[in-house]
């Protein structure tokens, strides 16, 4: 019986506006000696390597590891995220964070990575009444972004995490993820995917002004004054604080820095 064809992991090379690379922004990790990527679904699916065909379902975490490599530290995080948050519902695709039309945008270019900025859900309905980028702004003035159900579902645009970051957020707390919006989140290194242990998306409201904190795996509303549990990042956290999967390989010596 013939076997599907494995799925190719697709990462961005940096995810600041300020990028040091000559080469394509997109590069393919094609060998397994370079790196093991595996990704833990919730309880509804096992683990599984991310080189083998899987179907969609929500990321409960993402394990990123050298392969020969000593094991990364225990240590807790100390990373706190506070501001405005910005609510959305269920089934937010990538087409409602990025246009299709914006796609033209590459990140690696400074100024074209701030437009990418202003225009990140752009593409939401009209019954969101409140813009998530006020218009001629590059800029949100919500660094928290609450959704339902299954965001990022769609297509595997790069450029859905890297938009929602250029425009100033720092994470998105969901119920849950499409697997590719997990996955490009920690490998561009743009916004911290945190999952919920409710459904925070009806327990806030735009303009909440709310604390993220890593280390103790809690969100606080401080305009309702109610905390919540989030489930732990796992070893995904060090590779977004990095930056993203290079700027992580460079720091943990997986692959030359590119000052050597």
């Amino acid at each position: 019986m013939a076997m599907a064809a494995p799925t190719t992991l697709r990462v961005y090379s940096s995810s600041k506006p300020t990028y040091q690379f000559p080469h394509k922004p997109f590069a393919c990790f094609q060998s397994t000696s370079v790196l093991r990527l595996l990704t833990t679904y919730s309880t509804k699916c096992p683990t599984q390597s991310l080189t083998t065909t899987t179907s969609s379902h929500s990321l409960r975490s993402s394990l990123v590891a050298p392969v020969n490599a000593a094991p990364s530290s225990s240590s807790p995080t100390t990373t706190t995220f506070h501001g405005l948050c910005y609510v959305v519902g269920d089934n937010i695709d990538t087409d409602q964070i990025i246009p299709a039309e914006y796609l033209t945008l590459v990140p690696s270019n400074p100024e074209e990575y701030k437009k990418l900025g202003s225009y990140a859900l752009i593409g939401l309905p009209n019954s969101y009444s409140n813009r998530f980028v006020e218009e001629n702004e590059s800029q949100t003035k919500y660094s928290i972004v609450i959704g339902g159900a299954n965001f990022g579902c769609g297509s595997s645009r790069e450029h859905a995490p890297v938009a929602l970051g250029a425009a100033g957020a720092k994470a998105v707390v969901a119920e849950s993820y499409a697997r590719i919006f997990f996955r490009n989140s920690v490998s561009t290194g743009e916004v911290y995917p945190l999952e919920s242990e409710v459904r925070i998306c009806e327990e806030f409201t735009t303009g909440d002004v709310a604390t993220i904190d890593l280390g103790e795996n809690k969100l606080i509303n401080h305009t309702t004054g109610k905390e919540y549990k989030l489930k732990p990042i796992g070893d995904a956290g060090p590779v977004i604080e990095a930056g993203g999967i290079f700027d992580y390989a460079r720091k943990t010596g997986m692959i030359p820095s590119s000052t050597a």
